[in-house]
């Protein structure tokens, strides 16, 4: 275990000690709800992660390297953006998702533009976005987003 998962740990439990001895039970229906909120979180995440794992496994890093490192040029940013604006994966799951994609070889820039769209841009929820923020507003937030998650990625590319 990392110094700093113990860190965190340790933080969480003083924290919890703390709380459970100002307010038994706040602290104790907070406990609850947090475990009803992990449970329903638990197999969405793990069904995600169990195919991204797939997925990486059958893709060779060579062909991760290929489309998605750092020779990859336009085509890598590309692929990135439109599957980061197209994928609807919560934000503490693409986590994993990206730390994979580095270990296989891809590139911080491409990865950088990859979980910038996918938390920015919204292909998915765009007709939510129509319904609450109208047609014009959402479709240019969508488009700005979708260029700066772009020029995110090359600054990335730059300063590593």
């Amino acid at each position: 275990m990392s110094n700093n998962a113990i860190i965190f740990i340790s933080v969480a439990l003083i924290l919890s000690a703390l709380s459970f001895a100002m307010d038994r039970q706040k602290t104790i229906a907070g406990f609850k709800r947090g475990w009803q909120m992990f449970s329903r979180m638990l197999l969405p995440f793990l069904n995600i992660l169990i195919i991204v794992s797939v997925v990486l496994y059958l893709i060779s890093p060579d062909d991760i390297q290929h489309y998605l490192g750092a020779g990859s040029g336009l085509l890598g940013f590309a692929i990135a953006a439109v599957v980061g604006s197209i994928t609807l994966i919560p934000a503490f799951i693409s986590y994993p998702i990206a730390a994979g994609l580095l270990q296989q070889g891809a590139s911080y820039a491409v990865v950088g533009t990859f979980m910038t769209t996918l938390m920015m841009v919204g292909v998915v929820t765009l007709p939510l976005e129509i319904k609450y923020l109208g047609r014009q507003a959402a479709v240019i937030r969508n488009v700005l987003n979708f260029f700066a998650a772009i020029a995110i990625g090359l600054l990335i590319g730059v300063i590593l």
